[in-house]
C-alpha cells in the first residue's frame, strides 16, 4: 500500500522532469543561452540586418511558444537555430504535462480535452507535424484516428451521495433559467465587464441546481464566481455541445497524455531544425525603447550561473507567454499533502513588471491576485494490476477511455474522476493502471475524511473517493495494489476564468508594437475561449503572422456555430428536456 510513498517529494519532481521522452529536452541547456547572450553583447554591428541573422526569443516553453516556433519554420522559412525558447522549469510543455514511472507513480496535473469541431488552428498545425509512433501519419491523423476508434459516451456522468447514477437526459431548467440563458446569449460582451456568472443568475439561483450546471461546470472547471465573459464565450463557441453534454461525445481524446501525444512530437519536429531550448532559465524583466512604440531592447535572464542580459538588435523579436495557469503547482504523495503556495507566480510577476512600463500590455491583477478563487486540486492514482479499474468499469458501465468524466455532485469537494484509455503514458507497463481526478472546492471539509481537501494526503483522497463510490468494504483489498496517489495543488489553475474588464487581457500584438507579442490564455482573442489548446495555438499564429507580415496564409477563423440554425434548434430542444 503506497510502497514508494515514503520517498521525499524531490523524487516526485524528478519524476515530473522525467516525462516520457523528456531526456530529449536536456540536449540543449542554459549554456546555449549564455553563449547567445555573449554573442549579442559583443556584436559589432548591433543595427545591421543581414539575411538569416534575425533572432526570435520566446519567453516560456509552453504549447504556444512551441507552436510559434513551428509556424516560423513552416511558414516563414526561419532557421531553427535562430529561434530561442527560454523556459524556467526543467521540462517543456507548460500545462500540457504527464510524468512519472511505475515505481514512484504517475502524475497528470490535469487533462486537456480536445474538440474536433472548434480546434481549427490546432488541427491545421498538427496536420503538418509527423507522428512519433505512426510512420507516414501526422499528429492530427493519429489523434483523430484514435478518438474515432475510442468513442466517448459517458453513462455515469453525475452520481449522488448514495452512489446512484443520475438520469441526466433532462437539463433541469425552469423558464426563468431559460430566459436568463437566452438573454445572456443576446447580450453584447461590452456590457459584461467584471460580472460573474452568479451575478447574472441572481434572480434564478435554481440555475445552479440543474443537471446542466453540474455538468458544464465540471467539464470546463467554471465556478459561480467565474467571469461571465468566459461563460458566454463557451456558450457561444460550444453551443453544439449543449445537446450532448450529458454524454460528452464531443470530447476528443489523445492516445496518451497531452505531453506524450502533443508536446513530444512537436518538440521532436523542432529538434530536427535545431531550435535552441534553454531550460532552467528564468526571464526576470524586459527593457523597452523609450517613446510611445513598444520595442523590446533587452531580456534579463537568471539561471544557475547567475544573471545575464540578452541585447536585441533592431530586427529581433520577443514573444512572451504572459501568464501560466499551473504556476506555483506543488505535489504531495501517499502520506503527504501538497503545500499550498499562493505567492505571486513567476509569469504573473513578469507580466506585472512590463505592464507598468508600457500602456496596452494588459493588467494581471484580476487573474493572479485571488488564489482562494482560482485554486483547485487534482490527484493521480497508480495501481499494480487493474482491480480498481475493473470495479470502476462495472460501476459506470464504461470501459476505460469511453466515459470521460464522472462527477460526485453532492461531494463537498465537488470531486470528479477521469479513467483514460490504458496505457495513458508511453512508459506505462502493461501491468500498471492509472486514473486521475480533481476537486473544485479545496477549502471544504470532506464528507468522509474530515479535513479540507488541500490538507489531505494522497491516501486520504483515495479513501474519500472510495466512500463516494460506496466501495469502502473493499478498501483494504484495493489499497494493497496502490503504488501511489499523487495530489497536485494548483493555486492559479482557474485564473484565466476570473472576472475582468475586456481591456485587462492585452492584444496578442499590442498597438504600437514593433517587435513584441504576447501568447497565452491571458491575451485577448475575439470570440475564442480560453483554457484550450486552440487558444494557445491561435495566439501563436496571430503573433507570428502579424510580426512577420505573413500574407500568403490565413489564420483559421472561429467557426460561428452560435449562428447556425440547426445547432441552435438542437440547443433549444435540449433546454426543454
Amino acid at each position: 500500500m503506497g510502497k514508494n510513498s515514503k520517498k521525499d517529494n524531490t523524487n516526485l519532481w524528478i519524476a515530473l522532469g522525467a516525462i516520457a521522452g523528456a531526456a530529449t529536452i536536456a540536449a540543449v541547456g542554459a549554456k546555449k543561452l549564455k553563449d547567445r547572450a555573449k554573442k549579442e553583447e559583443t556584436n559589432t554591428l548591433p543595427n545591421s540586418f543581414k539575411d538569416g541573422e534575425r533572432q526570435v526569443y520566446f519567453i516560456g516553453g509552453g504549447l504556444a511558444s512551441l507552436a510559434g516556433a513551428a509556424y516560423l519554420i513552416r511558414d516563414c522559412n526561419f532557421k531553427g537555430e535562430n529561434i530561442h525558447i527560454i523556459e524556467g522549469l526543467k521540462v517543456l510543455g507548460g500545462s500540457n504535462d504527464g510524468a512519472g514511472d511505475a515505481e514512484n507513480g504517475f502524475i497528470c496535473r490535469g487533462g486537456r480535452m480536445l474538440n474536433e469541431e472548434t480546434y481549427e488552428n490546432f488541427w491545421e498545425l498538427f496536420s503538418t507535424i509527423p507522428s512519433i509512433d505512426m510512420p507516414g501519419m501526422t499528429v492530427t491523423e493519429e489523434i483523430l484516428n484514435f478518438d474515432h476508434s475510442h468513442p466517448t459516451h459517458a453513462k455515469a456522468r453525475l452520481i449522488d451521495r448514495n452512489g446512484k447514477i443520475q438520469d441526466v437526459k433532462r437539463m433541469g431548467f425552469n423558464n426563468a433559467d431559460r430566459i436568463a440563458l437566452g438573454k445572456l446569449l443576446a447580450t453584447p460582451e461590452e456590457k459584461l465587464d467584471d460580472m460573474t456568472i452568479e451575478q447574472w443568475f441572481k434572480h434564478t439561483p435554481h440555475f445552479f441546481e440543474t443537471n446542466f450546471w453540474y455538468m458544464w461546470q465540471t467539464t470546463f472547471a467554471f465556478q459561480k464566481w467565474s467571469s461571465l465573459f468566459e461563460f458566454k464565450r463557451y456558450m457561444d463557441r460550444m453551443i453544439f455541445e449543449f445537446s450532448r453534454i450529458e454524454t460528452l461525445e464531443g470530447v476528443t481524446r489523445t492516445p496518451y497524455n497531452q505531453y506524450d501525444s502533443v508536446i513530444l512530437p512537436l518538440k521532436t519536429y523542432l529538434d530536427k531544425f535545431g531550435v535552441d531550448f534553454s531550460i532552467n532559465a528564468t526571464v526576470t524583466d524586459l527593457d523597452f525603447k523609450a517613446g510611445e512604440e513598444i520595442t523590446v531592447t533587452a531580456i534579463h535572464v537568471e539561471d544557475v550561473e547567475g544573471e545575464k542580459v540578452i541585447t536585441l538588435k533592431d530586427e529581433d523579436v520577443c514573444i512572451m507567454i504572459n501568464g501560466c495557469m499551473t504556476d506555483n503547482a506543488t505535489l504531495g504523495d501517499f502520506h503527504k499533502a501538497p503545500d499550498y503556495n499562493p505567492e505571486k507566480p513567476m509569469s504573473g510577476e513578469l507580466w506585472s513588471k512590463i505592464a507598468k512600463k508600457k500602456w496596452g500590455l494588459g493588467n494581471p491583477e484580476p487573474f493572479f491576485n485571488h488564489p482562494e478563487e482560482t485554486n483547485w486540486e487534482s490527484f493521480t492514482v497508480t495501481c499494480k494490476g487493474n482491480k480498481l479499474l475493473k470495479m470502476l468499469e462495472r460501476f459506470s458501465s464504461n470501459v476505460p477511455g469511453s466515459g470521460a468524466l464522472m462527477t460526485f455532485k453532492d461531494s463537498n469537494w465537488l470531486m470528479s474522476i477521469v479513467v483514460a484509455a490504458q496505457p495513458h503514458f508511453r512508459n506505462q507497463p502493461l501491468d500498471t493502471t492509472i486514473f486521475w481526478g480533481y476537486g473544485l472546492y479545496t477549502d471544504r471539509v470532506g464528507d468522509y475524511v474530515k479535513k479540507p481537501m488541500r490538507e489531505c494526503t494522497g491516501e486520504e483522497l483515495l479513501i474519500e473517493l472510495l466512500h463516494h463510490l460506496h466501495m469502502e468494504d473493499n478498501l483494504e483489498e484495493l489499497m494493497e495494489d496502490v503504488v501511489n496517489v499523487i495530489p497536485c495543488m494548483m493555486p492559479y489553475i482557474d485564473a484565466q476564468f476570473q472576472p475582468r474588464k475586456k481591456t485587462d487581457r492585452p492584444e496578442v500584438v499590442p498597438k504600437g508594437s514593433t517587435n513584441f507579442a504576447m501568447i497565452s490564455q491571458f491575451v485577448e482573442i475575439p470570440e475564442d475561449m480560453v483554457f484550450t489548446e486552440e487558444y494557445s495555438v491561435r495566439a501563436a499564429r496571430i503573433a507570428v503572422y502579424t510580426l512577420f507580415n505573413v500574407k500568403d496564409k490565413k489564420i483559421c477563423p472561429v467557426t460561428p456555430y452560435n449562428k447556425k440554425p440547426k445547432v441552435l434548434k438542437e440547443a433549444l430542444k435540449t433546454s426543454f428536456r
